[in-house]
């Protein structure tokens, strides 16, 4: 069943566009942080800078992340160079960040702040603090070569590289600053963590179109109140947010007849559904002048494939979603060609898709398969619904994953880390709650019951080997886990069966 088609889109890469926009608007703010403003020429500069320090094709470079304009210097400076870009948090376990090292094959890791401690294994190096050559001359970057690789959850326990080629993020970076009708008077608060692909969508619209990008650290506090207070006081027109976090803030506007301040005209939110009582609070605070864009994506099909406007003034109106009907995730982005399998299964295709997994060639043509026609499909493992009037809404999964925080994880992932501990038999871990926060338990069999403080222990190992994501809220101590006709672990039928009853043991956040 076909519910898009792309158009042929053909385009200039990124470094190309954010370098016209340096010739266009030099003296304009491209990087605000605090009281430092960084003008486009003067970070087309530290661009040049990098890119020479680096040399041509350098290949997988690593950046050690910050909240700081210099992660945008390294981005765009590792581009430049023809090398591909690998970010990583540096609040990540060690044990981790040295695997995405390893697995993505880096030879060099940049540090976005000075003095960041090097993953074991990597030469690491600051940002050049000199002049920068007027002119760096490289290889022309091709549309198929790799532009950067980020990582998803994966069955095996290892981190799933996702090599995204310049064509696709050329295509969709272009197709986001016209969905969002970025231009130079906006101001987009840089909000997502900058080892996920939404950062992107915040940092490349803005900076190839000529608008400033807002660092600040009152932002990243936790705090609602000192969020508002940044946004009003730097003027953000634009707030790309996770709709869990979004939620929250609908919450705390409703609760404290707070409003949202008069310089936002766009709001994007995405990564989980929008609940219909958010959206209707959110519609009762004075925003019918601010976009609410609802969007949807993989980090396979580039940021985002489908979007809809569910309030403000592009809205098409009213729908079922206001009240309790689900909100759809919109139509195809003019880039995306969009089917629905016979299982209702989004696939996803067009200019947008990722290259395939680093060194998975078997997990790549499992996911990423050719039709009849031999175009290739993402196989987004989405179940989705098309309304009446053409918008998709999606209607959960067709395997066992699920996101927590926007992020979407495989639990096998986690299952395969907890049986590496040595008390364990078998792990089964399921995600499930509410639509507005997700709540993963992990259910245990010991190999023996002399271990009271299991549940506790294998949390506080998890803690030294994964991202806080993967760490389950809750891990509990069972008897045995059910399973399914064939043998497999059945995960929801495990959890039906205790998560209303007592455990031996049980350890929790």
């Amino acid at each position: 069943m076909s519910i898009d088609r792309a158009t042929e889109v053909t385009m200039r890469d990124v470094v190309d566009m954010f370098d016209k926009c340096a010739e266009q608007f030099p003296d304009r703010p491209a990087l605000i942080h605090g009281d430092n403003v960084t003008s486009y020429a003067r970070l087309a500069e530290a661009v040049r800078a990098t890119a020479a320090m680096l040399g041509p094709d350098p290949g997988v470079v690593g950046v050690l992340t910050a909240r700081r304009p210099e992660v945008v210097v390294a981005l765009l400076g590792v581009l430049a160079a023809g090398g591909t870009y690998c970010p990583i948090d540096p609040a990540y376990p060690l044990a981790r960040q040295q695997a995405l090292v390893t697995v993505a094959g880096c030879q060099v890791v940049i540090a976005a702040a000075p003095g960041a401690a090097a993953p074991p294994g990597a030469r690491v190096v600051d940002l050049p603090s000199g002049p920068a050559p007027d002119r760096v001359e490289f290889p022309a970057r091709k549309g198929d070569a790799a532009a950067y690789v980020l990582f998803t959850s994966g069955s095996s326990g290892a981190p799933k590289p996702v090599l995204v080629p310049h064509r696709a993020i050329a295509t969709v970076v272009r197709g986001l600053g016209e969905l969002f009708g970025i231009t130079p008077d906006d101001r987009v608060l840089q909000f997502a963590a900058l080892n996920w692909d939404t950062c992107l969508e915040e940092i490349l619209p803005a900076l190839t179109r000529g608008a400033a990008l807002v660092f600040d650290d009152d932002a990243y506090s936790g705090s609602l109140p000192r969020l508002l207070r940044v946004v009003e006081s730097q003027g953000i027109t634009v707030l790309d947010l996770p709709t869990a976090f979004w939620h929250e803030l609908v919450d705390h506007l409703h609760t404290g007849e707070h409003t949202v301040p008069g310089s936002v005209r766009l709001t994007i939110i995405g990564g989980e559904a929008a609940g219909p009582v958010r959206l209707t609070q959110w519609r009762g605070r004075g925003t019918d002048r601010i976009r609410l864009v609802n969007t949807y994506g993989c980090t396979e099909t580039t940021l985002i494939t489908h979007a809809v406007d569910l309030h403000g003034p592009l809205a098409p109106g009213p729908g079922a979603w206001w009240g309790e009907g689900k909100a759809p995730i919109g139509h195809a982005l003019p880039h995306v060609r969009a089917r629905i399998d016979a299982a209702g299964q989004l696939l996803v295709g067009g200019p947008g898709l990722a290259s395939g997994y680093l060194g998975m060639p078997e997990v790549t043509s499992a996911k990423f398969v050719a039709d009849d026609t031999g175009e290739i499909y993402f196989h987004t493992g989405d179940r989705v619904s098309v309304r009446p009037d053409g918008m998709v809404v999606h209607e959960g999964r067709i395997d066992h994953e699920f996101k927590v925080r926007g992020i979407r994880v495989d639990p096998a992932e986690i299952e395969a880390h907890i049986l590496e501990h040595p008390e364990v038999a078998s792990a089964a871990v399921v995600g499930a709650g509410a639509t507005e926060r997700i709540v993963m338990t992990a259910y245990v069999v010991s190999r023996s019951a002399t271990r009271p403080d299991l549940a506790a222990d294998i949390r506080s190992r998890l803690r030294l080997r994964v991202p806080g994501h993967l760490v389950p809220h809750h891990v509990k101590v069972v008897p045995e886990l059910m399973r399914t006709a064939t043998g497999k672990v059945d995960r929801s039928a495990t959890h039906a069966k205790y998560q209303q009853k007592p455990f031996e043991r049980t350890s929790e956040s």
